[in-house]
């Protein structure tokens, strides 16, 4: 995961239009480092196999030096990672592309938030990965095998990483605040309640330095909280119960509780400005499931190394978590099957928590862990490996619907956002979220 955000409307639009575009661009586009090829299994002149894989955000395969790894092993093999910043573009590309028959990256990474749409409405599009050869399920988790697995046993997807929630936070603005900076206090003041959390930034704000808020945004806060819900946004024989969700009230409630004090910086999340406060130490925190360490480090530089520190979360949850699978277009399968495998294997998903601490979603990958010394550093020296860990033991395991994401969506970026942003009261923000949620599931 490392974004789940779409408008609707916007993402129907667009999704039209790529429709339409998608039979002239096939073919003809070049690869690039924004995820808009639409190369799939190509060649070059010296007869070596191109694979595109296809990201959404900071994905780790090229930091961990992965790709460079296999191709070195694999000569034949050239490796093409299109990378597109945020889910709410990657995601309909890629719809788009599975159901004009062209143009899907060899390998495509999934968000868990759209696993279960595209299990049940693009499971005929993917290569079956419970069949490669190699892969063994009982090596995952096994809620997360189970939700890139369809109900006939086709395992459209395999899983790459899970999102155990921290919290991640400047200890250099907490000391200024007068606030406890040793991360096991700080876990024990939090403990079990995303309310004490809420009350922790009210005493930060009374002496925050200058210029700064204790938390990024409302929706982070939502979002963490509603990672700890085994109620989501639907039953679980499928049917929507976002409204009466006792896991969305709590996560809504919670971040109201944010959105309406003066302790938010009321960003959105994944957006420039956001970015840019974290270089320029603009928040204190932020809910922190694993893959977010390597946005930190990525957004806020050498300048941001040592005053970052990480500690347990108010409460368990699961934010984010990813998963590959091969598009049965693709030019190249076998050649692209070998690769996902490899790529999802416990050597490689602890190389890739090694660098930038995304978390494995293969247990047989939790005996080696480490993080690099550059990553501890930049951490000040916190127990990531175990923080994350013993966070992953409490995870509730959850149901996602088919419009999950969507859903979620609405509520952070239309519902969350205007409260936070424009002024409006809680029951204009769900009202503004629901009828959104109304336009999403066709009500």
């Amino acid at each position: 995961m490392r974004r789940s955000i779409r408008g609707s409307r916007r993402l129907m639009a667009f999704a039209a239009a790529a429709a339409l575009t998608t039979g002239l661009l096939a073919g003809c586009a070049q690869d690039s480092d924004d995820g808009s090829s639409d190369a799939s299994g190509g060649g070059d002149s010296n007869g070596k196999i191109t694979l595109t894989v296809g990201t959404f955000g900071v994905f780790g395969y090229k930091q961990a030096g992965l790709y460079e790894k296999y191709m070195a092993d694999h000569p034949n093999i050239s490796i093409k990672e299109n990378v597109t910043e945020r889910n709410d573009v990657y995601y309909p590309k890629m719809l788009t592309r599975l159901q004009a028959g062209s143009g899907a990256d060899d390998i495509q990474a999934i968000e868990v938030s759209n696993i279960a749409e595209v299990v049940a409405t693009q499971a005929d599009k993917f290569e079956d990965l419970g069949k490669a050869k190699g892969v063994d399920k009982s090596a995952w988790l096994s809620w997360k095998w189970n939700q890139g697995t369809t109900k006939d046993g086709k395992t459209v997807a395999i899983g790459t990483d899970i999102g155990p929630m921290a919290m991640c936070y400047r200890k250099d603005l907490f000391e200024k605040a007068g606030l406890p900076t040793d991360r096991d206090e700080l876990a024990k003041a939090w403990s079990g309640d995303w309310n004490k959390y809420v009350d922790l930034g009210k005493q930060y704000m009374k002496k925050a330095p200058a210029g700064t808020k204790f938390v990024d945004s409302a929706a982070g806060v939502y979002n963490a909280v509603m990672g700890g819900a085994k109620d989501r946004y639907y039953t679980t024989d499928g049917q929507p119960d976002y409204e009466k969700s006792s896991g969305r009230k709590l996560a809504w409630d919670t971040s109201m509780k944010v959105a309406t004090s003066n302790m938010s910086a009321k960003l959105k999340q994944f957006d420039k400005p956001w970015d840019q406060a974290f270089a320029n130490g603009k928040f204190a925190t932020v809910s922190c499931p694993p893959w977010m360490l390597g946005y930190i480090q990525e957004k806020s530089g050498d300048s941001g190394k040592g005053k970052w520190d990480v500690a347990p979360a108010p409460a368990a949850g699961n934010w984010g978590g990813s998963f590959i699978g091969v598009p049965s277009q693709s030019k190249h399968k076998d050649e692209a099957i070998k690769l996902a495998t490899w790529l999802a294997a416990p050597e490689q998903q602890a190389a890739v928590f090694a660098k930038q601490a995304s978390f494995p979603s293969r247990t047989d990958a939790y005996g080696s862990l480490k993080v690099q010394p550059a990553t501890n550093t930049y951490f000040n020296q916190a127990p990531i490996a175990k923080i994350f860990s013993d966070a992953a033991k409490t995870i509730p395991v959850a149901f996602y619907g088919v419009k999950d994401q969507q859903i979620g969506t609405a509520i952070t970026d239309v519902g969350v956002l205007q409260v936070e942003q424009q002024g409006k009261s809680p029951a204009q923000g769900w009202t503004s979220a629901e009828n959104e949620i109304k336009d999403v599931l066709g009500e």
